[in-house]
């Protein structure tokens, strides 16, 4: 027997329909490409978002094309992704971090046919858009007098673009098919070729409504959002659709993402929610304690993309009476997959023992499944000790690469391999203690790198730090901590293994320590540990 309930399918366009009838006048504030903050509302994005369908669709772009976009996080960026939804086209993020190359292997793989495009990536574009034949049409996102000079064909000003159409447009209603495909995003490839995730409009709309819940990032009307993670990494954390879905304040940063420029939008907009990943938090925090300057209006922070030093959550709560919510997730899994919210057992907790709780990367929402397995696929017990290999599954994970790649991720019960080592405890809170090609195995055990790194970031003399393994003749590999100094600071190996001494066990110690002007970081923000790797191949311990 059937249920008697209406055929309403999950479609991202309903969620703007929903944001401009129920919050038509709420703001979108943008720090747009040339400076100047620009204020716009969500039934203004929803008629141009209607206005770019109407012009895709009369310029010969076909439901499932994809439609890329490299820009950063503001108000048309943001319209241009309803806009390509809106018409059935799949908008494609490119993160302009990555290598030319990469960027324009990934266009190719996409067969991207447009382009929308901030100012400033105009020169990248130059470099790449030869080499993409698919690609028919770039949009510049500014107006005529702002649009560089260019020699590329069929580039066209945003503004200008969109003065020739009037937006009466009713939205593709994907033949009343959720699963359609909506976005598109490619993993970071930091091993072999990118590999394209490709969303569909129920798994966007699902993970929308289920990051806003109260025990994920818990959202409302009543808030303003400045998501500092970028559209370009992973959906930006599912923002650009629970926002509008709830119908909170978006406050846009931009290119600007340095702790004064963060600081100035969360204080004149009166931001209450962000998210952001760890080295922001680190400018941030950095830059208030250079001015004395508060956080009056700021509730809460999510941190994810790494793992979070205490020492970040400590003084957001500690000095500026901010929750943090530390979280964890993939582009697989679109991306959320576990936020550290207090269950009820943990909310008289305070000090060091609620910190104990809030350094793991916290427990899954209802739509994520987890389990950690041996090499075997064996579970291991939820002991908040055993490590084991992270797996998961739900209607906003992945089931497989676009185009076939990876398929020895996926098993044929649905459950997709983190690449995450983990470890989980009897209340459900899972702890990622490595990424299984960075675990340190020495004499048969393994050392958690992250564990390390974010005890050598608790010092105060110490900017940022990276554990890597180091061949050793009898413990087969031993930890090198790899630090970055704080300006003006001298810290020495003997002071920071004094630090860390009694705070992990005594054979996790590093063998030793070596001071670098900079640790390189993937096109994510992430440490890139293969490139350190490479680079301290040769390097002997003093132990050895």
């Amino acid at each position: 027997m059937l249920g008697l309930m209406q055929q309403w399918p999950l479609l991202c366009h309903k969620i703007l329909d929903h944001a401009a009838i129920q919050h038509p006048r709420r703001e979108i504030v943008s720090r747009s490409s040339e400076g100047p903050i620009i204020r716009t509302t969500y039934a203004d994005i929803h008629l141009r978002a209607r206005k770019i369908s109407q012009l895709l669709e009369r310029e010969g772009c076909k439901p499932g094309d994809r439609i890329a976009t490299l820009a950063w996080n503001t108000g048309n960026h943001l319209e241009a992704w309803y806009g390509i939804m809106g018409m059935g086209g799949v908008y494609h993020t490119l993160n302009p971090r990555l290598f030319p190359d990469q960027i324009a292997w990934i266009m190719n793989h996409a067969e991207d046919q447009a382009l929308f495009v901030d100012t400033g990536f105009l020169p990248l574009v130059e470099k790449i858009a030869p080499a993409v034949p698919s690609l028919k049409r770039i949009v510049v996102l500014t107006d005529a007098a702002n649009l560089p000079q260019t020699k590329l064909p069929n580039v066209v000003a945003y503004e200008d673009w969109l003065g020739g159409a009037d937006g009466d447009y009713t939205w593709h209603d994907c033949n009343g098919d959720e699963n359609t495909a909506a976005g598109m995003c490619y993993t970071s490839g930091t091993t072999g070729d990118p590999k394209g995730v490709l969303y569909s409009h129920r798994s966007n709309v699902l993970h929308a409504m289920m990051a806003a819940m109260p025990d994920s990032m818990g959202l409302s009307s009543r808030d303003t959002i400045l998501p500092v993670v970028p559209m370009f990494h992973a959906n930006a954390w599912g923002l650009g659709q629970s926002a509008p879905m709830i119908g909170a304040k978006l406050v846009m940063p931009g290119g600007k993402m340095d702790g004064s420029s963060i600081y100035e939008l969360l204080d004149t907009e009166k931001v209450t929610f962000s998210a952001a990943v760890p080295t922001v938090w680190l400018m941030l925090l950095q830059h208030l304690e250079e001015t004395g300057k508060k956080l009056p209006y700021l509730k809460k922070v999510v941190i994810g993309g790494s793992a979070c030093p205490r020492v970040i959550v400590k003084k957001f709560q500690d000095n500026y009476g901010v929750e943090v919510v530390h979280a964890w997730g993939m582009t697989e899994m679109s991306p959320l997959g576990s936020l550290c919210t207090l269950k009820a057992d943990f909310t008289e907790l305070d000090g060091e023992a609620k910190l104990d709780i809030q350094q793991t990367q916290g427990f899954a929402p209802f739509g994520v499944e987890m389990k950690v397995t041996d090499d075997e696929d064996k579970p291991r017990p939820w002991d908040g000790k055993t490590f084991g290999r992270l797996k998961v599954r739900g209607p906003s994970v992945a089931k497989s690469y676009y185009g076939g790649a990876g398929s020895e991720q996926f098993d044929e019960d649905g459950w997709f391999d983190t690449g995450d080592v983990a470890h989980i405890n009897p209340d459900g809170y899972m702890q990622i203690t490595d990424r299984a090609k960075d675990v340190i195995k020495s004499g048969g055990e393994w050392i958690s790198t992250i564990d390390l790194e974010n005890l050598a970031v608790a010092h105060p003399d110490v900017a940022e730090a990276a554990v890597i393994g180091i061949a050793h003749p009898r413990w087969d590999e031993r930890p090198l901590l790899v630090v970055v100094k704080k300006p003006g600071k001298e810290p020495t190996r003997d002071d920071l293994l004094s630090f860390m001494d009694g705070k992990v066990a005594k054979w996790w110690l590093p063998d030793d320590v070596t001071f670098v002007d900079e640790i390189p970081h993937t096109a994510t923000g992430k440490i890139q540990k293969i490139t350190l790797r490479e680079r301290f191949k040769d390097y002997r311990l003093p132990t050895a």
